[in-house]
């Protein structure tokens, strides 16, 4: 199953505090405090996800995935089985749970892990289905959690709690020989391995544990000057990596891990939209582009705010409350293992509303005005946003049918005072008769690498993109040399759920629409985007070498080079 689509099933988040790690860093652990009503409405947001999940449960005893849960394909794996132990253990162990110590809930969750055992293989690991196979990185993602479950199911004091606890301890310890041995995909896997290993140390010490965890820091953390990981995924594995990296810090007293995630957190503070989205354009994996919000920062905020009485830091923690508060719960584990949490966050401060703050190794530069920002970015189709409240032009592109790679994209943006400069430079050869003595006999093309090929009658196209902030909003300039007469379109693409005004629907399309002349709008509730003026010189708005559209309102700007035409967003 999906990992982000487990997420949603379960409730529950992918990674964990360790359990009275929090005194290393100055919190003074205290068993004294009342569960707040937060925590309570969390718990019982719980109990509804523990509810839906138990009815995907395989119940026939004769299926030899008995004691698993199905996913929305109706696939049986070992996310979607850990979900159930997840939800169960966050449920008995709370007061106010309506499973609280619930029997036929620990039974369940008893089948749950047998059959986990059952999948496991013989070197510790699990799969995930829809693209790993022997998965040490995805074992660590289970870890992370279901040591965690395994301390709250303890903690429940349940008269049926060891009938979970001991193949729960089985499923864990055999987990750990496959984590400390085994590789990893990507950049954050290290750190998800680590943070499994610290969690696996924290309940049965193990020097080889920490000795693996070491073997990784070895390698340092990969976060650039503008405070973002390697894979500049800021929905998902961006926050995923402030979290495990607070894990380890905690767990294994390394306080200095700390300071990458403050670096983040800090850069975070300037990737966020009115509306109270996260900027996702320059993501280098699966949440490109994704329209998301904030709750995955929840958690490091709270845990540094509090920290550190950080005041910026408590104030997003207010934002995040405000706009994707429903959505916390997935973290809910955090806080019912970690009653210091649970205290009121320190006095909030004001947050950046108002700035211009470029980040060169992401390749994007963010412009914030309140209610309005846009964001411009590099090594993308789409190298500008615009947003005004609610009302979101979430894609800018420009392309031109130049020997069916016209797509713009520019490398870099570069800053020249006030003014944010893109350009692309192309060619189109042609190919001259191969040479003699290199001829393939039987006349095969691909035996005969157009490389070796002499070219003429090369044709250029430079297109250079100018964008400027102006009083009420953005003002972009597009500007193409070289050869003419090739037809281009400037695509506005916005978001699905507002009117358009001012724009003439392109006959035999969904949502296509030309603005010919004049000012164009976009109206979503009481926000509005203007845009123009117009240009419509052709309606060819499928250009061969542009990317596919998107399946959103499009508003099209078309004509021929030497393309020259400014428009204003506002």
């Amino acid at each position: 199953m999906e990992r982000r689509k487990f997420i949603a099933l379960s409730g529950s988040a992918l990674c964990a505090l360790p359990i009275l790690s929090s005194a290393a860093f100055g919190f003074s652990k205290r068993n004294d405090l009342q569960m707040p009503q937060w925590i309570i409405d969390l718990v019982k947001r719980n109990d509804t996800g523990l509810e839906r999940v138990l009815k995907l449960q395989i119940s026939d005893i004769s299926s030899p995935n008995f004691g698993g849960v199905q996913d929305a394909f109706d696939i049986v794996n070992p996310h979607s089985t850990s979900g159930l132990i997840q939800s169960g253990a966050m449920a008995i162990s709370s007061p106010s749970s309506a499973h609280y110590q619930s029997a036929p809930v620990l039974d369940r969750m008893r089948l749950a892990v047998l059959y986990l055992l059952k999948i496991q293989h013989s070197d510790g690991t699990i799969d995930l289905l829809s693209t790993n196979f022997h998965s040490t990185p995805d074992t660590g993602f289970l870890v992370k959690r279901l040591t965690m479950s395994y301390v709250l199911i303890e903690r429940s004091q349940a008269a049926e709690a060891q009938t979970v606890l001991i193949p729960l301890k089985k499923f864990l310890l055999n987990a750990g020989e496959a984590l400390i041995v085994g590789g990893v995909h990507t950049p954050n896997h290290r750190w998800v391995v680590s943070a499994a290993l610290t969690k696996l140390n924290g309940l049965w010490p193990d020097t080889r544990y920490v000795d693996r965890v070491n073997e990784w820091l070895a390698e340092n953390i990969d976060i650039d000057s503008d405070g973002q990981y390697n894979e500049k995924s800021t929905f998902i594995y961006s926050s995923l990596t402030d979290r495990v990296l607070i894990t380890i810090a905690a767990g294994l007293n390394k306080p200095e891990l700390l300071e990458n995630v403050r670096k983040n957190l800090n850069m975070t503070l300037y990737y966020v939209h009115p509306n109270g989205e996260i900027v996702t354009d320059a993501s280098g994996r699966q949440d490109k582009a994704v329209i998301g919000t904030l709750e995955n920062y929840y958690y490091p905020y709270r845990y540094l705010a509090m920290l550190d009485k950080n005041p910026q830091y408590a104030a997003m923690c207010k934002l995040i409350e405000e706009t994707a508060g429903n959505k916390i719960g997935g973290f809910l584990d955090y806080y019912l293992t970690d009653s210091t949490l649970w205290e009121p966050l320190p006095p909030a401060s004001a947050l950046p509303l108002n700035y211009v703050k470029a980040f060169p190794h992401s390749g994007l530069v963010r412009i914030r005005r309140n209610r309005r920002d846009a964001t411009i970015i590099a090594q993308n189709p789409v190298w500008c946003t615009f947003m005004k409240g609610n009302a979101v032009l979430q894609g800018i592109r420009f392309a031109s049918s130049f020997f069916g790679k016209g797509q713009f994209q520019t490398e870099k943006v570069n800053v020249n005072g006030a003014v944010y400069e893109l350009t692309q430079k192309l060619d189109g050869p042609y190919w001259q008769p191969y040479p003699k003595n290199g001829i393939a006999p039987d006349g095969d093309w691909e035996k005969m690498p157009k490389a070796n090929r002499p070219q003429s009658e090369i044709q250029h196209l430079e297109t250079h993109i100018n964008i400027k902030e102006t009083s009420d909003g953005i003002q972009i300039e597009v500007t193409t040399n070289g050869t003419e007469r090739v037809p281009a379109a400037l695509e506005l693409i916005f978001r699905t759920g507002g009117e358009l005004k001012g724009v003439t629907k392109v006959e035999g399309t969904k949502d296509s629409w030309l603005l010919k002349e004049g000012t164009g709008s976009y109206t979503v509730g009481t926000d509005t985007i203007t845009f123009g003026p117009g240009l419509a010189l052709h309606k060819n708005i499928a250009l061969r070498g542009a990317v596919p559209p998107m399946d959103s309102p499009t508003v099209f700007l078309t004509g021929f080079t030497p393309f020259k035409h400014t428009i204003r967003l506002s």
